[in-house]
């Protein structure tokens, strides 16, 4: 059995829920609201073992779609600098500056790093990159 998109089902959900483009603080608010109805009822829905079907997800998946680019475009999250990485992924491992020594070097060349004084160079990311696991575009402007 080969399940097929049906727009008029789609199109009775779109009349129901009227998602649309987002651009005041008052319609995001709208919007999750009615998100979180929409998400209510489709959890109801499983919870029955009944399907999800492609029209619902379709709409779930463009009402979370308009939230997050008014999202995105009204609330940016600021980008962190290379040293504060460094620094967040050496408290989460508890690792001191002696313990960093270890990895790139001279305790004077990281503490100048951990404060910014002086960029990572990249060899330093890609050697602090291999040891957190991360990518190291992390530890490069």
């Amino acid at each position: 059995m080969t399940i097929t998109f049906n727009r008029d089902i789609y199109g009775s959900l779109l009349a129901k829920y009227q998602p649309k483009i987002i651009k005041t603080e008052e319609e995001n608010e709208q919007a999750h609201r009615k998100a979180d109805l929409f998400e209510i009822a489709l959890c109801e829905k499983l919870s029955h073992l009944e399907n999800i079907s492609l029209e619902e997800s379709a709409l779930l998946e463009l009402s979370i779609t308009l939230i997050k680019k008014y999202e995105a475009e009204n609330y940016p999250i600021p980008q962190a600098l290379p040293h504060e990485i460094l620094a967040h992924l050496m408290e989460s491992r508890n690792l001191d500056v002696k313990q960093l020594s270890n990895i790139l070097g001279t305790d004077l060349i990281n503490q100048e790093v951990l404060t910014g004084e002086r960029k990572i160079t990249d060899k330093e990311a890609i050697i602090l990159s291999n040891f957190f696991n991360v990518s190291s575009d992390l530890f490069i402007i």
